[in-house]
């Protein structure tokens, strides 16, 4: 497969240059499977095979860029393709910058996170993952729903610069597996993202399920009242919160336009806790990384911050050049984020309502509807929904409604970090919307931040 793609492309290029073209064409070829689960059966099973060409076209300062779906077969299609690119960048507003075209000094493969067995994985095999997971869990009023979404992704590059080649093949898995009650309207969520077969774990899955169901179904639920809480985010809401981050906070071109709270004037200050300490690793098989950026920089661990300080913004090619910046190797579909882990070995939510506790603290998994209100200050807001649990000081556990949590980014990892898990594990934050793209987070289990204010709170499920 590979030598095809890559054939496919000199030959592209070969066109284009006999023209006199000057374009940038990128491969993108994906194979999914969807598995979805409602009312304790399935509910959809279903695969696609797409095959997507970008043709990006370069005149001065005009650029264009044509997308098509297609198939390796289309040659005459996809030099089509590259003719009305190049057309379109003729009529092209210019831009106010001159850019910088992408030169391949050396060929470059990577399929180093790619997993053919996880490829291979029948819909038998993703049935009987579910369930092992639920087994034993589901009842009249309980109900099974969620899904197992996998698939082969491939990028591949090349342009009429230079004939060196780029390709990057990776595997990835993202499982969501939910039991709701019928009656009383709750949910319970546990989930697991896998970049080879042998990363999926089942039991682990139901054991988390157990414990949140018999919590649901044996405890008092309960409305909380307003005020300032001690809370320990889980690792979705952390990965959720790091990638909002990563949108309006390490962007060096957020922060020239004025949609980041971090500023230039904090590289090398203490922004954040002591306890939090973040890199952008492509070394990191479970975050699908790409080891060479689309403009074919060499990528190496990029520290963003260090034991609460700042380290840098981080500058995709394009943004640099508008800019005038040095760009940092980020010109990818994907970053590779890294949280540390802390020095509380604490790695499940059964080991963290065990934990002994001063005072109150309410659990908290997920944070869903997540939005941003104010980019410049890092204020976002979210909602619990479910999954929550309120860990009494006594030891008792109740169940609270849905609450909601307004804060900024700065405080959420700041000062008020009053412990962060020391067992970390990938969280995939992939969009189930357009082309397949893995994305995923590694962050600690469990980061308890104290004193944040409850700004609603539910008074049922």
């Amino acid at each position: 497969m590979k030598d095809n793609i890559l054939h496919l492309l000199q030959t592209l290029r070969a066109y284009a240059v006999e023209k006199g073209y000057l374009v940038s064409v990128i491969y993108h070829e994906e194979d999914s499977s969807l598995m979805r689960f409602a009312n304790s059966a399935v509910s959809l099973n279903t695969n696609e095979h797409i095959i997507r060409l970008g043709v990006e076209a370069y005149d001065g300062r005009r650029r264009a860029e044509y997308s098509m779906i297609t198939g390796l077969d289309n040659l005459d299609e996809m030099k089509r393709g590259i003719d009305l690119a190049v057309e379109m960048a003729h009529h092209a507003q210019p831009l106010g910058y001159d850019m910088t075209i992408p030169v391949f000094k050396q060929d470059f493969a990577d399929e180093s996170a790619f997993d053919p067995a996880l490829a291979a994985m029948s819909s038998e095999e993703r049935l009987a993952f579910f369930n092992q997971a639920v087994a034993g869990l589901e009842e009249e009023e309980l109900l099974l729903s969620g899904i197992f979404s996998s698939g082969v992704n491939i990028w591949a590059q090349i342009n009429t610069l230079s004939e060196h080649t780029q390709y990057f093949q990776t595997t990835d898995a993202q499982i969501s597996v939910v039991l709701a009650h019928r009656q009383l309207k709750w949910e319970v969520t546990a989930e697991q993202s896998a970049q080879q077969k042998a990363d999926l774990n089942p039991e682990a899955l139901r054991r988390e399920l157990a414990f949140l169901v018999r919590c649901y179904k044996e405890q008092p639920a309960m409305q909380l009242p307003l005020g300032t809480y001690d809370i320990v985010l889980g690792q979705a809401a952390v990965a959720d919160l790091l990638s909002t981050m990563n949108w309006i906070g390490f962007s060096g071109g957020a922060y020239k336009r004025g949609f980041s709270f971090l500023s230039e004037e904090q590289v090398g200050q203490k922004v954040f806790s002591e306890q939090f300490t973040l890199v952008d690793d492509p070394n990191r098989r479970e975050t699908f990384p790409f080891r060479f950026d689309f403009m074919g920089m060499e990528r190496q661990p990029f520290p963003l911050v260090q034991k609460g300080v700042f380290q840098g913004f981080m500058w995709m090619q394009d943004d640099a050049d508008e800019f005038g910046m040095k760009p940092t190797g980020h010109t990818v579909p994907a970053r590779s984020l890294v949280m540390a882990g802390g020095d509380v070995p604490v790695a499940t939510v059964e080991e963290l309502a065990r934990m002994p506790r001063e005072r109150d603290v309410l659990y908290i998994p997920f944070l869903h509807y997540m939005n941003i209100v104010n980019p410049s200050q890092g204020v976002v807001t979210a909602s619990s929904r479910f999954g929550a649990l309120l860990l009494k000081r006594d030891g008792s556990i109740a169940v609270p409604y849905n609450v909601r949590l307004t804060q900024s980014l700065l405080d959420l990892f700041g000062e008020r970090v009053a412990w962060v898990s020391s067992v970390t594990a990938p969280y995939n934050t992939s969009s189930s919307y357009g082309e397949r793209n893995p994305t995923a987070v590694i962050v600690p289990m469990f980061m308890q931040v104290n004193g944040l204010e409850i700004s609603h709170s539910n008074s049922s499920y």
